[in-house]
């Protein structure tokens, strides 16, 4: 296949990082579902191309609720983005999975009910994606492959609950997302991982967990303010992982370019609508996405 474009979707304080560290051209993209998070900056990094999106936006200013995500994935799929390396803070639904681990999930338990989830809920086409598997398993694999000799630890493999939030959970509805078999429980994976898969973009999550949710009882010798601090302390001492795990996987990615992928082709029998039919408003609102399959009708 062609040269891999990435597209790196920088979460809760990895988004912060990287925007400071990323140099290159700052674009900033109009699409049909109003504008992006912030501006995608266009660098070369590891000897590839990638197009930086912080997904909270400048200043942390977006909740998880608000953040644009069809016009987060419709920006860099116009720019010409293959593969997308994502990272968000999560909550620990497990004993085993710790507080500056790194996961890289397999699964999605989706919980959201306010967010529009896809290109294809307005009228001019009807499209119904594959999403069985909602991480690209060729991805997963290379951000596996990248963790080898570096001091962290990493699981392979996790059911990851998106809440709608912006509030976190009730003790209740914690050990309920156990009892379903969740890893984990954060606010921003989806519907980006589903929008992706919509864009044909393949897309990868590196989870960073900074506690345990509230199923675990706190240590009641620390207030709140202690709490507050070793989260924080969490979350940074995750980030520096999860930063050299996504340098790692770029690396790889450049010596070895990514074979070509089922999510590359995720529309082509996803398209139930009559092509030819398609209102010209509804292909040019979908250009970027759409275009390739409507050229023949």
């Amino acid at each position: 296949m062609e040269r891999p474009i990435i597209g790196i979707i920088g979460g809760t304080g990895v988004g912060e990082r990287l925007a400071a560290a990323t140099r290159g051209e700052s674009i900033r993209v109009d699409t049909p579902f109003g504008p992006p998070s912030g501006p995608i900056v266009r660098a070369q990094s590891e000897a590839l191309e990638i197009a930086f999106l912080s997904r909270h936006g400048e200043g942390h200013s977006y909740p998880p609720g608000a953040v644009p995500y069809r016009a987060n994935i419709w920006a860099l799929k116009s720019l010409g983005v293959t593969h997308i390396l994502a990272s968000g803070a999560v909550g620990s639904l497990r004993e085993e999975i710790r507080p500056r681990d790194l996961v890289i999930p397999d699964q999605v338990i989706d919980r959201t009910t306010r967010r529009p989830s896809s290109f294809f809920d307005e009228a001019g086409v009807a499209a119904h994606v594959e999403f069985a598997e909602p991480f690209c398993p060729m991805l997963r694999e290379r951000l596996l492959g990248a963790v080898e000799g570096l001091e962290v630890t990493v699981h392979d493999g996790g059911i990851y609950i998106c809440m709608d939030g912006p509030a976190f959970s009730t003790v209740a509805e914690s050990r309920m997302h156990r009892a379903w078999g969740g890893d984990l429980i954060g606010m921003t994976c989806m519907p980006e991982a589903k929008l992706a898969r919509e864009a044909e973009i393949c897309y990868a999550l590196l989870a960073l967990p900074t506690d345990y949710d509230c199923w675990r009882p706190h240590d009641p010798t620390k207030d709140k303010r202690a709490l507050l601090k070793e989260i924080i302390s969490n979350a940074q001492a995750v980030t520096e992982s999860s930063l050299e795990v996504l340098r790692a996987t770029m690396k790889g990615l450049a010596l070895r370019p990514p074979a070509d992928c089922p999510c590359r082709h995720a529309l082509e029998l996803a398209i139930w609508s009559d092509r030819t039919r398609v209102p010209p408003e509804a292909a040019q609102r979908l250009r970027p996405i759409l275009g390739r399959h409507l050229k023949n009708g």
